[in-house]
């Protein structure tokens, strides 16, 4: 089966390096030697960063293994790069297409303000541009607003979109947007849901259904299960996992807003915890401003000082 890799955009040391300094560590280890209490202060230092219990925990412990051999700042930030590192890598696994399933549907998933609809806009842009054909479902109908938005990304890329009105069944949007991209040979159907209903369990259940409707159509889509989180929520993005996980078994993540006030250390906690691949994060609005995840880039950007190349 041929898999059709979707390249980078730019260096990623360069996308990256909005996030260096977020970590203060340099400062806290100057003139002194890794012992204990240093060890204590970097734990409470990643826990700050959103870097979450159980990695900073293990991060620590393999600090301390090497606690000999490091020295200076120099040799533990790269101890520190190391470290995160081996816990990003597993996770960093980019989305690739199977080229014989016309459409692969892709779900976005996510709370309202997460920046959902503008990561799929900024998807199809990408697709496009790699000379895949796309096609943009709006099964957000409880929103106007959100299908407005989608039909915006629509116009700007040249890529049709298909909705219905506000109230609409949003699983009868996702039937009649995969019947319409497979008539029409389309590679790619990026489907839009809601973020938000009268309570959580009727936005799950309404979810569930979408795809199980899919699932209808085609017993592998959706291929894709995409929960977008905002880096600026912290150690609630962990709890918005587990909910859309247990709900529809999620299959990748995207992580956004990174170039706001986030510590940038959530992503950390998310591989450590749940496994499950990071496809791209986002650090700005415009549309190359959503890149491939890449691990050793992204502990680079953590440990480093701010202004470090």
């Amino acid at each position: 089966m041929d898999l059709l890799p979707i390249p980078v955009n730019q260096p990623a040391s360069r996308f990256f390096a909005k996030l260096r300094g977020r970590l203060k560590l340099p400062a806290l280890f100057a003139g002194r030697k890794l012992d204990g209490v240093l060890l204590e202060e970097l734990e409470a230092q990643l826990l700050t960063a959103d870097v979450g219990v159980g990695a900073s925990a293990r991060i620590v412990a393999d600090l301390r293994r090497q606690a000999e051999e490091i020295g200076d700042a120099e040799q533990l930030r790269a101890a520190l790069k190391a470290s995160l590192a081996s816990l990003l890598q597993p996770v960093a696994k980019p989305l690739v297409l199977t080229a014989s399933t016309k459409p692969f549907v892709l779900l976005a998933l996510g709370v309202n303000g997460v920046g959902k609809t503008t990561t799929l806009g900024k998807l199809a842009r990408r697709f496009k541009s790699q000379g895949k054909s796309v096609m943009l479902a709006a099964a957000d109908t409880f929103r106007a607003a959100a299908t407005e938005q989608l039909q915006v990304w629509g116009e700007r890329h040249g890529v049709p979109v298909i909705a219905q009105g506000q109230g609409a069944d949003p699983a009868a949007v996702a039937h009649d947007a995969y019947a319409a991209a497979k008539a029409k040979g389309v590679d790619l159907l990026l489907v839009d849901t809601a973020g938000r209903l009268h309570n959580r369990e009727n936005l799950m259940q309404e979810l569930k259904k979408i795809a199980r409707v899919l699932s209808k159509l085609d017993p592998a889509a959706p291929q894709e299960r995409l929960l977008v989180l905002d880096a600026g929520t912290g150690q609630n993005a962990l709890a918005q996992i587990a909910e859309f996980h247990a709900a529809v078994g999620l299959t990748g993540l995207v992580v956004t807003k990174l170039d706001g006030t986030a510590k940038g250390g959530i992503l950390v906690a998310a591989a450590e915890r749940f496994k499950i691949p990071v496809r791209y994060v986002g650090l700005g609005e415009a549309g190359e401003d959503l890149q491939e995840f890449d691990a050793a880039a992204y502990a680079a950007a953590l440990a480093d000082p701010e202004g470090a190349a």
